[in-house]
């Protein structure tokens, strides 16, 4: 791929220095172009969307369901009214607890997690679990990281109604077998969610090929704005769901006596919307796609899984390190230093131009699993180069020095 860093201005210090940035699984840098696009949609071109009868509204109405068009492609959905605009990946992991969860999880029911899981795809299962008696199971890793799909399919029961599951474990990389996952799933008439977060940005995504019956991702993590998401379901499953939040434009008529709601996915977006941050999902997807050129989002993931390979391969190198997950990981790397915490490393590749996340990457269940508090993580985008990974070995030497 050709050096992007150009075209990203956060990547700059003040100084004017490179910023190597290690930390797109938590927040990706903007391109120029998303940053524009935003810029006029806020400025020259905005007006409210849906409710105008005048041109710029009109004008803005069209590009907000383009942008609709713009991810249903995307992820290939089977169609638009698939698609509901949320504020992040955890507002829509929220929405299908509340409202598909309310109607179809009860007292005695069981749901499916991983030990690897956000607490954005945690939390709201055990508020659901607790307010309707159901029970919830953690499905277990395997020795490199990866959610146990054999254990999966062995102790899965009639019980189980929903399975809910990374895509990519946001701490180890960890690429989890979707299809066999959903197959296991539907096999005992459970649903399953697959939080696509750090999947979105890196790869290919095919809902049918996935199976899934609903999938998340954040604008943020995909070169987008923070304040914008995705939650798509299935097209039966979002006609028979009911609203979780009431007010306009999720109507079809009020009276005081009796409301009745628009069909899916108006039904699920109440209020105005997030105008110039789905202006700006679509640029971001059009630049994305635009760097992957002819391979699509192929590419993309074999730039990041390359620049993992070497990583560890270089990680590997320091006896004071410990590598967590397995080799071939979607752009991601966690690792322990001995005798360091994960903090202070992070201070000391700070000063260094070297930007790292340090903590329990809200997976604290996993680091409870691994015995350790927290990690230092590294992860790429499609504007990290081998420079970054030697700025970040250079880093680490020097902290080797610090604490002898």
């Amino acid at each position: 791929m050709r050096d992007l860093r150009a075209d990203f201005p956060g990547l700059v210090t003040g100084e004017g220095a490179a910023w190597h940035y290690l930390d797109t699984a938590a927040t990706s840098q903007k391109p120029q172009k998303v940053i524009d696009a935003m810029a006029r949609a806020m400025g020259e071109d905005y007006a409210t969307v849906h409710r105008g009868v005048y041109a710029r509204s009109a004008d803005m109405t069209r590009r907000f369901e383009q942008a609709r068009s713009r991810v249903a492609s995307f992820i290939s959905a089977k169609n638009d009214s698939e698609i509901v605009f949320v504020r992040g990946a955890t507002e829509g992991i929220n929405l299908v607890a509340q409202s598909w969860g309310g109607m179809n999880i009860a007292a005695g029911d069981r749901i499916m997690l991983s030990q690897l899981e956000h607490h954005s795809n945690i939390v709201p299962w055990q508020m659901l679990a607790e307010r309707v008696g159901a029970q919830i199971d953690i499905c277990p890793l395997t020795d490199d990281g990866r959610i146990d799909l054999d254990w999966l399919e062995a102790n899965l029961t009639e019980q189980h109604k929903l399975v809910a599951l990374a895509h990519v474990s946001n701490v180890l990389g960890s690429v989890l077998g979707a299809k066999r996952a959903a197959k296991a799933a539907h096999s005992i008439g459970a649903k399953i969610l697959l939080d696509g977060c750090q999947s979105a940005p890196r790869m290919r995504l095919d809902m049918a090929e996935l199976d899934c019956d609903f999938f998340v991702f954040s604008g943020h993590k995909l070169y987008g704005p923070t304040g914008i998401g995705v939650l798509w379901a299935r097209e039966e499953l979002l006609e028979a769901m009911p609203p979780w939040q009431g007010g306009g434009a999720m109507i079809e008529r009020v009276t005081f006596e009796k409301t009745t709601y628009g069909p899916a996915p108006q039904r699920f977006e109440a209020g105005t919307p997030m105008i110039t941050e789905v202006i700006a999902l679509h640029a971001a997807i059009d630049y994305t796609l635009a760097q992957a050129g002819e391979d699509g989002m192929a590419s993309l993931y074999a730039h990041e899984n390359a620049l993992v390979r070497e990583t560890r391969e270089a990680l590997g190198r320091f006896n004071s390190i410990r590598l967590l997950g397995p080799d071939s990981s979607a752009g991601i790397v966690s690792f322990t230093m001995e005798g360091v915490h994960p903090h202070d490393l992070g201070t000391i590749l700070d000063e260094e131009n070297v930007a790292i996340r340090a903590g329990h990457h809200c997976a604290q269940p996993l680091m409870d699993h691994y015995g350790i508090p927290a990690t230092a993580r590294a992860s790429f985008g499609l504007y990290s180069t081998q420079d970054d990974i030697a700025a970040l070995v250079r880093g680490i030497e020097r902290t080797q020095k610090i604490f002898g």
